[in-house]
This record gives structure tokens, sequence and C-alpha cells, in this order.
């Protein structure tokens, strides 16, 4: 079932392009997600080892239309039906934020319908209200997403108070460019949990950073530059136990740091989002960790971990319904942090 304080009926389309996947959805404040459809650009950018910004840009230009067709047919929409437009105006790549707000902001106009600019991790951090079951507020919550790895505690739409966050490395990255060091190409991230599947995570010991630091920072280039040491010393032979121990080493420090925001701020509920967020490994120790202490976590579907519309349209019907459209405009924020997301008071 949606999730809203109050009714507002309504249908919203996401559009979700700030960086290497298009997304588009359609969500219904009374029935749910209609439909949702993605592309992702990895094999196009794993031939140049990373995301290439004007290759991703002509790539949302490439293929929004079509996925914005392929969402109406199987929500059996039309334009007319669409209520509202949410999109993704940052952070993210300046030129492919460029695609989704110019394809919001001009079907905006075109059917007289408002627009409104979402950033992008507060996507992520509400996507688990998509679950079910779902968190009620407040909560704790974990982002790791790309470049991000962030504690929040989230106290409702647009009242989020940063907690702690990376110093340095953040957490997908360092999965990524490990994974990189063992040869696995890009993105590596997904592709180093399994290779860690088959390997001894104890053989090696490797450093957990920030682990004891008394606060809710992170930090994951010390864990990465241990991994490169081990992987020059010992060579492609150690690749799934260094993977293993790596991977161990990284979820060690997430579930603790949680732990301890927990604790901090006496609340029993924990919202996990973002790519890395779709981690067996992570999942099984908070999972394990919140039977023991007696509390609860919560993960958005496994489909909508990565960047996706749905996100962006549900993100964007919650503001709508709380009367916090912040207007969009034709303008994007490629740096935007998200704490200066407030809620009118």
């Amino acid at each position: 079932m949606p999730y809203f304080a109050q009714p507002t009926l309504m249908r919203v389309l996401g559009i979700e392009t700030s960086c290497d996947e298009t997304g588009l959805a359609l969500y219904d404040t009374e029935a749910g997600l209609l439909a949702h459809a993605l592309h992702s650009q990895v094999a196009m950018h794993a031939e140049y080892g990373g995301v290439v910004p004007e290759l991703a840009s002509r790539d949302h230009i490439r293929r929004a239309l079509p996925l914005l067709k392929q969402v109406l047919a199987e929500a059996g929409a039309d334009l007319a039906g669409i209520d509202a437009i949410a999109y993704t105006q940052g952070p993210g790549l300046a030129g492919a934020l460029l695609v989704g707000a110019s394809l919001a902001n001009g079907l905006g106009l075109a059917l007289g319908v408002p627009t409104i600019g979402i950033h992008h991790l507060e996507g992520h951090l509400l996507s688990p209200l998509l679950s079910d079951p779902k968190p009620e507020f407040p909560f704790v919550a974990l982002l790791v997403s790309g470049g991000h790895t962030q504690l929040m505690r989230v106290d409702g739409v647009g009242r989020y108070e940063l907690l702690g966050e990376t110093v340095d490395d953040a957490a997908g990255e360092a999965f990524d460019k490990t994974a990189q060091l063992l040869g696995l190409g890009y993105p590596g991230g997904p592709a180093l949990a399994r290779l860690a599947e088959q390997g001894d995570a104890y053989k090696f010991k490797l450093p957990r950073p920030m682990l004891n630091s008394h606060n809710l920072d992170f930090s994951f280039a010390g864990l990465k530059t241990a991994a490169l040491t081990l992987v020059r010393k010992e060579g492609p032979a150690a690749a799934a136990d260094i993977a293993a121990g790596f991977q161990e080493a990284a979820v060690e420090v997430l579930a603790a740091k949680c732990l301890a925001a927990l604790k901090q701020t006496g609340l029993k509920r924990l919202v996990v989002a973002g790519g890395v967020g779709a981690n067996r490994s992570l999942r099984s120790r908070l999972d394990a960790e919140a039977e023991q202490k007696r509390f609860e976590v919560f993960y958005p579907p496994l489909a909508l971990c990565t960047d996706n519309g749905a996100m962006i349209a549900f993100a964007g019907a919650m503001r709508l319904a709380e009367a916090q459209n912040r207007g969009g405009g034709f303008t994007v924020k490629p740096r935007w942090d998200l704490g200066s997301l407030a809620a009118p008071t």
C-alpha cells in the first residue's frame, strides 16, 4: 500500500538521469507503483573503466522517451493521466541531469502539470517506504549510494539530520576500486561480492578504519590501500580471499556505525538504502544484529537499490502531498547537500 500522512490522489511520473542509469516510473498515490523501467549504461562505460559523462548524457537522450512509452504501456496509462512530474535535480553529472530536467519541464509545460526537482539521495532515503513492511518515522538511515556514505536521522519528509559521513572514499567507491585492483572490471562492487563468497574472510588481516573513532564518520581509503598492498604481495591466486577480507571489514564497519547511531539517537528503526544496500553480507549482518539487539531494519526492494525512477516518483509524490514543492525550474544541482533540505515550518 502507498504511504501518505494525508490522502492526496495523484499520479506522479518519476525521471532519474543523474549518472549512468536512465529510470522512469509512474506512481499512483492510491494504487502504489504502477510501472517502472530502467536502462543501465554499464556495458557502454565498462569499455572505458568508468563513467564517461558525455556518453552518459547522450545515452539518456536516446533512452528516455522509449522508456516513457514503455512505462505508460505497462501501467495502462497515457500522458493525459499524469498529474505531476518529479525528476532528479541533483546531485549528479550536470549534462545527465539536464536531460531529465529538460524532459520533465518540457512535459510539464505541454501537459500543464507541476514539476518538482528531487534530491537524488532523498529518493534513495525514502525508497524503503515502497517496500512491505515499511518503516514509520522516525528512523536512522544508512545511505550507501555511489560516492555517498552517510548516516542520517530522519524524522519526516525534509526533516533530516546528518549524524556521520565518510571523510574520504565512500563504501561504494572502495568496493569498485578494490574490484578493479583485483581485475574484476567496472563496476566491480557486485563482482567483488560474488568473488568473496569463494574466499576466506579471515585469511588476511585487514584494517577496520575508524571503527573505534567514537563518532559516526567513516573512512574506507585505508582499507582500499591495504587491499592494494595485499594484491601486490599475494598476486591473483589470493583474489578470492582478499575480496572476502575486504568485504568483511567494510561490512563490520558499516554495521558497527549503524548500531552506534541507533544507540546515540535512542531509535529502534534502521533503514538501509543505496546500491551497497543490496549487498547480501551487509543485509545478513544487520538482520542478525537486529534480531539480537531487538531493533527493526528495512531495505528497499532489490530492484530499487540502484538508481531508478520509482524512488524519484515516490519522493515527488510525498513532497507534493505535504505541500513541500520547492519548485524545480529549469535548473540542476550537480553538487547538492542533502542536509540543506528542510521542511517548511
